[in-house]
């Protein structure tokens, strides 16, 4: 039984494309397979000035705590600090790297499994020393990831990915997915994609055929590209021996 722990660098998830992330999709994952949720943190901003003058920023703070809190995870709050330069400009400073990376570091030990949501290459010492103790580091992140971080763990997925983790930005139903192209023909405009399912086992990966002419206001170089995401719906084409195919498939925005 693999023991498992999540760090979630939740500012930079946040502003990185993963707002509206579902952290019980993320215990789904973690627990999927032969895997036990060990340690689950959540490491977050808190502006206790801004508390005190927004009713409505303290109320859902606290709400967006609880559910986190409700989904098995620890929520580590770094406070908003507020400085003002000589030149009487405000900045304000809330990183929590040091906490998150101290907390890992100490609970390595009794883990065998990191899962780590950041896009920030300051992890990448983090992850060298977790691997050199013996853990798999499995990185997740969505826009603006290190390329250092994604080469320097043991896995790296789009959180795009990761059915339910996101919601679709269309309407399409269980028959709604995102993925990436892989063998597209630009000479001849198909290509497949490669989405996953999330079961008891983990992700499965699956690959579905496309042809470009499916596509709305895509440009025929982003299939070139492997690393761009996109959302389509899985069809039985009654032309084509009812098989499956991705139609409505439209890139997504800010990928």
């Amino acid at each position: 039984m693999l023991k498992t722990g999540i760090y979630v660098d939740a500012e930079n998830i946040r502003m990185c494309g993963g707002y509206g992330m579902r952290y019980d999709v993320l215990v789904e994952l973690a627990m999927a397979g032969n895997s036990t949720l060990l340690r689950a943190n959540s490491y977050l901003a808190e502006d206790r000035e801004r508390i005190k003058e927004d009713p409505d920023y303290r109320q859902k703070l606290h709400r967006y705590h609880e559910v986190i809190r409700q989904c098995g995870f620890k929520v580590i709050k770094k406070i908003v600090q507020h400085f003002v330069d000589d030149e009487g400009i405000l900045t304000t400073k809330a990183n929590a790297d040091m906490d998150l990376a101290i907390d890992a570091l100490l609970q390595a030990r009794n883990l065998d499994r990191v899962i780590l949501l950041t896009g920030d290459g300051d992890f990448v010492r983090l992850v060298l020393a977790l691997q050199n103790m013996g853990c798999r580091v499995e990185v997740i992140g969505f826009n603006h990831v290190s390329n250092e971080l994604r080469e320097t763990a043991d896995s790296f997925l789009s959180g795009f990915l990761i059915p339910g983790l996101l919601p679709m930005g269309t309407q399409g139903g269980d028959n709604r997915f995102r993925g990436i192209p892989i063998n597209y023909n630009p000479d001849r405009g198909f290509g497949f994609m490669r989405y996953y399912t999330l079961s008891r086992a983990g992700l499965v990966p699956h690959s579905v055929f496309f042809h470009c002419s499916k596509a709305v206001e895509v440009h025929d170089s982003l299939f070139q590209d492997a690393g761009n995401v996109f959302e389509f719906t899985l069809v039985k084409n009654p032309e084509n021996e009812s098989r499956s195919e991705a139609w409505d498939i439209r890139a997504l925005a800010g990928v």
